[in-house]
């Protein structure tokens, strides 16, 4: 295995390069629930709106993994409108990741920021300009970044009446199975929750990291044969242990296994991965484009997610930087509607894993957008990120 030190220096080359196919296309009231109109003080109407409100997600099942569980997941909507043209987007943000993705007050404040500079750009086709703006808004504040970068998206692609997957040069027939995730929970629950999606999905995602990991997948496995995606978040802490598990996971069907260990274990996690049978993909210890280098020889892939990474187009770099330093990628979610869930499947024909499953955890989607058919992302031929709002 190469020297990670010898990757940093080819890092800066695939990132120059991952934007050229999308530029060249390019180139041709009050809070509860009220909407907030930018530039209303000003007197002035910008061709580009945006308006955002909090939306809670409620959970079909309380979601449990290593160290937490939840029925509800903090949302914020957004809309970006030009000419009466309207791209969708919005902000997750699970408790458990506060810090990182903020809270709804926090992607609200800083949203109503973008509001008073947005009003600048009369081009919704000055994609660069734009999401470099606002990422340079603050230093984190990633939810609420890709919210806009999503909804920009949405807009833009409607504007060219093409799918993102499209411009990308991507086919939507390439696009993998997603997973499907079972969380930690008792045998019983664990049985039940299995046999509700074992003939639906091709591939199941399994939370691990707690103290019952064995009899989880023997649970699983007392009700199908289906292979196993396993996250085990953080949670093993021995990597002697951590590397007899996963071997005895290899046994039992699992095909991956994502952030065996806390994330700043980076030497202990690169010893597994160099001994591993299977896959190891960094989880946690991912947010963006600035990240992946170091993680070569360390992980075998990353799993990306919007919200982490600030949207879809930081996701579609990362992809193209990690393809470049020849490492494995999968394409990860929150907790979402199917607005955020549809943005991320338009990279999915890239990836080699999917875990594009949170807005099937939900039951008040505001969204129809990319479906799973017979257990495999199915991407539609609407503009955009490919959504529509339920009736």
């Amino acid at each position: 295995m190469q020297n990670r030190r010898d990757f940093l220096k080819t890092a800066a080359f695939a990132a120059l390069g991952s934007g050229v196919v999308i530029n060249e296309a390019l180139a041709a009231g009050e809070r509860q629930g009220a909407w907030f109109n930018v530039n209303a003080k000003s007197g002035v109407t910008p061709r580009m709106k945006l308006r955002f409100f909090p939306y809670e997600l409620k959970l079909r099942h309380v979601f449990t993994v290593a160290t937490y569980s939840r029925s509800t997941t903090p949302d914020v909507q957004v809309e970006l409108e030009y000419d009466g043209v309207i791209g969708y987007g919005e902000a997750s943000m699970p408790p458990y990741l506060q810090k990182e993705l903020g809270t709804p007050d926090s992607v609200m404040a800083f949203l109503k920021r973008v509001q008073d500079g947005i009003g600048q750009f009369d081009d919704p086709f000055r994609m660069e300009d734009i999401l470099t703006y606002i990422d340079g808004l603050s230093e984190g504040d990633a939810a609420a970044k890709a919210a806009v970068d999503i909804a920009l998206h949405d807009l833009v692609g409607k504007l060219l009446r093409a799918p993102w997957y499209k411009l990308w040069g991507l086919n939507k027939d390439k696009a993998p199975s997603t997973t499907f995730t079972i969380g930690i929970d008792t045998p019983d629950v664990v049985r039940e929750k299995t046999r509700e999606c074992a003939d639906r999905f091709n591939i199941l995602k399994v939370k691990l990291g707690g103290n019952n990991d064995r009899e989880m997948i023997e649970t699983i496995r007392s009700v199908t044969s289906l292979p196993i995606a396993v996250d085990a978040n953080q949670g093993w802490h021995d990597r002697r242990q951590a590397l007899d598990m996963i071997h005895w996971l290899k046994e039992q069907g699992i095909v991956m296994v994502e952030q065996p260990m806390p994330k700043e274990r980076i030497d202990d996690i690169a010893w597994i991965t160099q001994q591993s049978p299977l896959p190891i993909f960094a989880d946690e210890a991912i947010q963006r484009l600035k990240d992946v280098p170091a993680l070569k020889g360390a992980y075998t892939g990353i799993n990306i997610k919007l919200m982490k990474c600030t949207g879809m187009r930081e996701a579609w770099r990362m992809v193209n930087l990690a393809r470049a330093l020849d490492m494995k990628v999968m394409v990860g979610c929150m907790t979402e509607t199917s607005c955020a869930c549809s943005a991320a499947a338009q990279l999915s024909p890239a990836v080699d894993f999917a875990d594009l499953d949170g807005n099937l955890l939900i039951a008040n989607d505001r969204f129809r957008g990319m479906e799973v058919v017979k257990g495999k992302i199915t991407l539609s031929d609407l503009p955009g990120i490919g959504v529509v709002i339920n009736n």
